[in-house]
């Protein structure tokens, strides 16, 4: 049997994390040994949707005609939607409305924290909601100590630079107001911004604070894979200072490639990331720069080897287990026999 994953609306969100999510899927579930499709096939079992756009209803919906099952994915929450693009706090409430109908489409709904599963079940989703990771490329994004030259020497600056990168859109969301904040208080280092929205959904106070930015400030805009795991293996800091997410794909990335790690001190990352352990968190501006320093001059502890311990446990080989675990919980696949079963369940 096969999984139809949902490929609609991926040109919109190609370069978001619900982009990286749907290629993440094919790959966990290609490495479990379960096969995909990119259309409807006779022996496609169910249908993932990734996004909440027009399309994906009438996909979820056409399943349903064909007497398949609706797995869903949920990437948003009205709690990230807000401080994003224009609008988006006076459209919060609607927004809520929405995704909780696109979601209630589906037999199963996947997210990919514990946080972010008490988000949609406070929602009053009826239906089952397991928490799982998006994943985490871990062959692919791992320490290589010659990223640190080659970053340097990419965007022209000195071997001995010090350099704090983050990724994400350039929206208030993803805490861009304070990354530039926290390079004016530390222009001993380099800040490199990776990641692109299109002006015309920025707020104009995103724009001028672009546009003003510090002279220690580089915005490489979107970029490939591969220069974005040279990005993360040659920085000093990776500095993820987003107000809310539902998982933070970026951040395994980092952690991966063996990166210091500092990020805002939120929900999402409680009982999975734990500050002083595996990452460091902070919750204001003189907080972030007080651990970014201790960082840069390495007064503080190197925690680098329990970050990436954490990537590992979310590699696409242990969410595809996951992953089949609750297909055949949920009757997605075929069913197992029992004892079978309860060995992947608890894989």
């Amino acid at each position: 049997m096969r999984i139809y994953i949902y490929s609609g609306g991926e040109k919109i969100v190609g370069r978001s994390g619900v982009g990286q999510a749907i290629r993440h899927q094919r790959e966990c579930l290609r490495r479990s040994g379960v096969a995909t499709t990119d259309h409807w096939t006779r022996d496609a079992a169910a249908v993932h949707v990734n996004t909440i756009l027009p399309d994906s209803v009438f996909a979820a919906l056409g399943a349903k005609l064909r007497g398949r099952k609706v797995v869903w994915y949920g990437h948003s929450t009205m709690e990230d939607f807000r401080s994003s693009f224009k609008g988006s706090n006076a459209l919060a409430p609607l927004f809520k409305r929405w995704i909780t109908f696109c979601y209630g489409l589906g037999d199963v709904v996947l997210t990919p924290t514990e946080y972010s599963r008490q988000l949609l079940e406070s929602y009053g989703l009826k239906k089952p909601v397991y928490s799982i990771s998006n994943g985490v490329d871990t062959e692919f994004f791992k320490p290589d100590p010659a990223a640190r030259a080659a970053l340097r020497a990419r965007y022209g600056l000195e071997e001995n630079e010090k350099v704090v990168v983050s990724v994400g859109h350039t929206i208030a969301r993803k805490g861009l107001p304070e990354f530039l904040e926290l390079a004016r208080r530390t222009p001993e280092a380099k800040f490199l911004w990776f990641g692109w929205t299109n002006p015309k959904l920025i707020p104009q106070e995103i724009v001028r604070a672009m546009e003003n930015a510090p002279g220690n400030v580089i915005f490489p805009g979107f970029v490939g894979r591969e220069e974005l795991r040279e990005a993360y293996q040659g920085a000093d800091v990776f500095a993820f200072l987003s107000h809310e997410e539902t998982e933070g794909i970026v951040v395994l990335e980092a952690l991966a490639c063996g990166v210091p790690t500092v990020l805002r001190d939120i929900p999402v990352y409680g009982g999975w990331l734990k500050t002083g352990e595996t990452v460091y968190k902070a919750s204001n501006d003189d907080e972030f720069q007080r651990i970014v320093s201790g960082l840069l001059d390495k007064s503080l502890p190197d925690l680098t080897a329990a970050g990436r311990a954490v990537a590992e446990s979310r590699s696409f080989e242990q969410v595809g287990k996951r992953l089949k675990a609750i297909y055949l919980e949920q009757r997605v696949l075929p069913p197992l026999p029992q004892a079978l079963l309860q060995k992947h369940v608890q894989a």
